[in-house]
């Protein structure tokens, strides 16, 4: 695993020495590029304010035709149920494409995970009318 850490917090967190390469970076916003740039994929798991902001900028920028790489959400007992509440809402009311529900999937196994992952197919790019 490669982590990507921003000096200011490095200098004021435990950085995680489980990683094979550590990237220092001088900003979140400059941590997120470098993070979407090395992944082949996201992935979701149970968190909190921090993980909502990163899912879905993740989410728009594969809407926007940023980047084509799945998205998988780890539906660990049951936890992101109101997420997929809130795209349905969302969806219904006309602020997301019906054809992005399946855009970042829930998975309640891990196994299910990997492969909706390994087996994704692009959506494409959104089309501007």
């Amino acid at each position: 695993a490669i982590g990507v850490m921003p000096k200011m917090l490095d200098e004021k967190e435990i950085t995680s020495q489980n990683v094979s390469e550590l990237i220092l970076v001088d900003s979140m916003h400059e941590r997120k590029q470098k993070m979407a740039e090395l992944a082949d994929a996201f992935v979701m798991a149970p968190g909190g304010a921090g993980s909502l902001e990163e899912f879905f900028e993740t989410y728009s920028w594969a809407q926007i035709g940023i980047h084509e790489k799945p998205i998988g959400v780890y539906n660990l007992n049951g936890f992101f149920e109101p997420l997929q509440q809130l795209i349905d809402s969302m969806i219904k009311e006309g602020f997301i494409d019906e054809k992005y529900k399946t855009l970042a999937p829930l998975y309640n196994t891990k196994e299910d995970l990997i492969n909706g992952l390994l087996n994704f197919n692009p959506l494409g790019t959104r089309t501007y009318d």
